[in-house]
């Protein structure tokens, strides 16, 4: 049986879209993957301008959403790996995002 070697360095990305359906990711050495949005809650919760708000991190091995604390490793992208965030985790998260969005709207916050 033969192993798959990977080059880090080919698991850098140099650039992303993230579409209503998808992630899309350009790598370091041309290839181009593209992953379900569904696999992502936080950034499939997460307005256009949210996702569109993004910056690699580590030179390029993962990507960080500063608006939707979310967090992505390419090689997890490229291992096929979806968020391993829990339910509970999501829940509070979402939690915390309606409450944030009714302070900025005036309103007011009910406290947890």
């Amino acid at each position: 049986m033969s192993t798959l070697v990977v080059d880090a360095d080919s698991l850098l990305a140099q650039s992303i879209t993230v579409t209503q359906d998808c992630i899309a990711v350009e790598l370091a050495d041309g290839r181009e993957l593209s992953v379900p949005l569904p696999w992502y809650p936080r950034l499939l919760h997460g307005t256009p301008a949210e996702r569109r708000n993004w910056r690699l991190i580590g030179r390029g091995e993962g990507i960080h959403w500063p608006d939707l604390d979310e967090d992505i490793s390419v090689a997890g992208l490229v291992a096929g790996r979806p968020s391993a965030e829990s339910a509970e985790s999501l829940a509070r998260w979402m939690a915390s995002r309606r409450r944030t969005q009714r302070t900025r709207r005036g309103k007011a916050v009910a406290r947890p």
